[in-house]
């Protein structure tokens, strides 16, 4: 079977452990999209792994991972991440991880690029600065730097050299900063190829050829719905298809040969950086959220944003989606909630809203409605069948079900991996 993997609210809904779990089951997990910005936390007994682009499955003995031709790939963090597991044991093989041949290459003049674009903007999106952005715009525009081009010294040397002779320009009569140069980047890069040629393969043929002998395969997605260049709160989005659309775009793989969709979202609702966010909470409920889910980001540290489960953003996820089961996570964190609320709709200017408004100015100003619901007030963590949740956690579950239109199968209730329920 063949599953994917999908965060449907802002990101940063648990969708690393989800993955881990699930990857135990599959023969090769593969990421679609995104680049460094992303961060996938997961909880080994007393070992905590953050991932930016490696795969989280790459805890598993014996699986594949892959990043996909979608993914931006910054060398210097991927090397980084490598480096950080073999310190602690784990030795990741070129047998173990492939990289997409085509997949583009994140250069240092895209990260400078990010940071300045951020400060002269009157409206910040809170971009993480890791040059996301800018190298998706350089594939785009047709003169990205691609792993097949970086492999090729020759090849490299003559796109570099263009590159740098339009980005140097733009710095230094736009931003009035000091260009790049030549020499520093070429030879810092050249090592990078060096080492990361044995893992870079065609991705598309590998995963295909996989499923064509039979073999399980997990895509992992990075970010949230609605931080989808198309379908999310733009401009405040990352510059990907974060939905299941980016699936074949970024791995090759035909939409025909996907058998499940899995979607992970919050029991409450976070984003980080900037952006409307109807169901915010007041400022002393969203530190105590904030503390009791240890919400910061896995990439920047930032604190996230806390509010209440926004069933109007859910459900706009699910019908683009397309999602065949949710899974809840941090629902432990609502614990000792007296009462819990639900927002069910967005009202502006007399008018109800059941589905996502992409005007902006109607999501900046709309107004939720919520439905009020009993809170259990005691510990679940220990629980593991549904049946056995305090009436009113179980309550909840089926609101949110009844509310999204999308049956729940995993229920998370704690940080570590068996921390879960599965009805």
């Amino acid at each position: 079977m063949n599953i994917v993997v999908v965060g449907a609210q802002w990101g940063d809904e648990g969708k690393g452990k989800l993955i881990d779990i699930l990857s135990k089951d599959v023969d090769v997990t593969v990421r679609y999209q995104g680049g460094s910005n992303a961060g996938h936390t997961v909880i080994v007994g007393k070992e905590h792994y953050v991932f930016h682009l490696l795969p989280s499955a790459i805890l598993r003995t014996g699986k594949v991972c892959v990043i996909g031709n979608g993914v931006v790939v910054d060398p210097k963090a991927l090397l980084e991440e490598i480096d950080g597991l073999k310190v602690r044991g784990i030795k990741v093989t070129p047998k173990q991880l492939k990289i997409a041949v085509n997949s583009h290459v994140v250069m240092p003049y895209h990260r400078v690029l990010d940071g300045l674009r951020e400060k002269m903007r009157e409206h910040r999106i809170g971009t993480t600065g890791r040059g996301i952005g800018p190298c998706y715009a350089d594939k785009v525009t047709r003169c990205g730097i691609r792993m097949v081009d970086l492999m090729n010294p020759k090849v490299f040397r003559s796109k570099l050299q263009d590159n740098l002779r339009e980005k140097n320009e733009y710095f230094k009569k736009v931003f009035n900063q000091k260009g790049f140069d030549f020499d520093s980047i070429y030879n810092e890069y050249v090592v990078y190829a060096r080492r990361l040629k044995p893992y870079v393969c065609d991705t598309a043929i590998y995963v295909n050829e996989a499923i064509d002998n039979n073999k399980s395969v997990l895509f992992e997605g990075a970010q949230g719905a609605f931080l989808d260049i198309d379908f999310g709160t733009y401009p405040y989005v990352t510059s990907s298809n974060t939905t299941v659309g980016g699936v074949a775009s970024g791995s090759g793989v035909a939409p025909t040969k996907l058998d499940k969709i899995i979607a992970a979202v919050k029991a409450y609702t976070t984003r980080v950086g900037e952006g409307p966010f109807p169901t915010e909470f007041s400022p002393k409920m969203e530190e105590e959220i904030r503390t009791k889910g240890k919400e910061f980001g896995s990439t920047t540290g930032r604190a996230r944003r806390c509010g209440w489960f926004d069933s109007v953003l859910v459900r706009y996820a699910a019908i683009v989606g397309g999602f065949d089961e949710l899974a809840i996570m941090k629902l432990d964190v609502l614990d000792e909630l007296k009462t819990i609320s639900l927002c069910t709709s967005y009202k502006y200017k007399g008018k109800t809203f059941k589905h996502f408004p992409h005007d902006y100015d109607v999501f900046c100003h709309a107004k939720p409605v919520y439905v009020e619901m009993p809170g259990w007030q005691k510990p679940i963590g220990t629980i593991r069948d549904f049946r056995k949740l305090p009436p009113q956690a179980r309550d909840y579950v089926n609101r949110m079900e009844e509310l999204v239109g999308v049956p729940i199968k995993y229920i998370s209730i704690g940080s570590e991996r068996d921390e879960i329920i599965v009805r």
